[in-house]
C-alpha cells in the first residue's frame, strides 16, 4: 500500500471537460475526507461528519437521476425547480468545507514553519467561519487547537501502509501541490458557477 496520497483519487484526476464529473468528484472528496483520519483527533469528527453528509446528499441526488446528474453543474441545474434542492445545499456546504481544508493545508504548503493550528485557524477565518453560528465557531475553535504537530501529520502522509519506503518530502510536495491546486480550481469553478446562476440562494 502506498501513502496516502496514492491510495485515493486525485482532485487533478477528475474530468471538468464539459463540467465536473459527478462521482469522480464525490470520490476525491472521499478521499480528502480519510485525510482528517490522519489528523488523528475526534475533536475533527465534526468537520468529517458534515463532509460526509454532504456527500450522501449529492450521491442520492445522483442515483436518483443518473441521467441529468453526470456532471456538478447539470445535477444543480435539474434540481433547480424543486421545492426542497437537498443536492444543491448540500454541494454547496460541501464546497465550503473543501474550501477550508484546500486552503488549510495551502497555508501549511507555503508556510513550512507553521504549525497546523495556525494553518487552520486562518484558513477558517476566511472560509468557514462567516457562515456559522457561535455554537458552530466554538466546535471548530476545539477542533483546530487539537490539530497535531506539523511533523507527525506530514509523517503519516508520506508513510506507506504497508510498512514500506516512505515518500520523500519532495515526492509528497509534489504530489500535495497538484492535489490541492486541482482541488481550489473545482472549488472555486463551481462557486463561480453558483454565484453566476443564483443556485445559493434561499438557503
Amino acid at each position: 500500500m502506498a501513502p496516502y496520497l496514492k491510495t485515493i483519487r486525485s482532485f487533478a484526476d477528475v474530468n471538468t471537460e464539459g463540467g465536473v464529473d459527478t462521482l469522480q468528484f464525490l470520490e476525491a472528496s472521499r478521499g480528502l475526507v480519510g485525510l482528517f483520519d490522519l489528523l488523528g483527533s475526534a475533536a475533527f469528527s465534526v468537520v468529517q461528519s458534515d463532509l460526509k453528509g454532504n456527500i450522501a446528499k449529492v450521491q442520492a441526488r445522483y442515483d436518483a437521476t443518473p441521467q441529468v446528474s453526470g456532471t456538478l453543474e447539470s445535477l444543480v441545474e435539474n434540481e433547480k425547480g424543486e421545492k426542497k434542492r437537498t443536492a444543491t445545499e448540500g454541494l454547496m456546504w460541501l464546497l465550503r468545507g473543501l474550501s477550508f481544508t484546500c486552503k488549510a493545508l495551502q497555508n501549511a504548503q507555503t508556510n513550512k514553519s507553521e504549525e497546523l493550528a495556525t494553518a487552520f485557524n486562518k484558513s477558517y477565518e476566511g472560509t468557514l467561519k462567516q457562515f456559522h453560528s457561535f455554537i458552530v465557531k466554538g466546535v471548530f475553535t476545539v477542533a483546530m487547537k487539537a490539530c497535531p504537530y506539523r511533523k507527525d501529520f506530514f509523517d503519516k502522509l508520506r508513510a506507506d501502509g504497508d510498512g514500506g519506503q516512505p515518500a520523500t518530502e519532495e515526492d509528497l510536495d509534489t504530489e500535495l501541490n497538484k492535489w490541492l491546486a486541482a482541488l481550489s480550481a473545482i472549488v472555486k469553478h463551481m462557486q463561480d458557477f453558483y454565484e453566476k446562476g443564483g443556485h445559493n440562494k434561499g438557503f
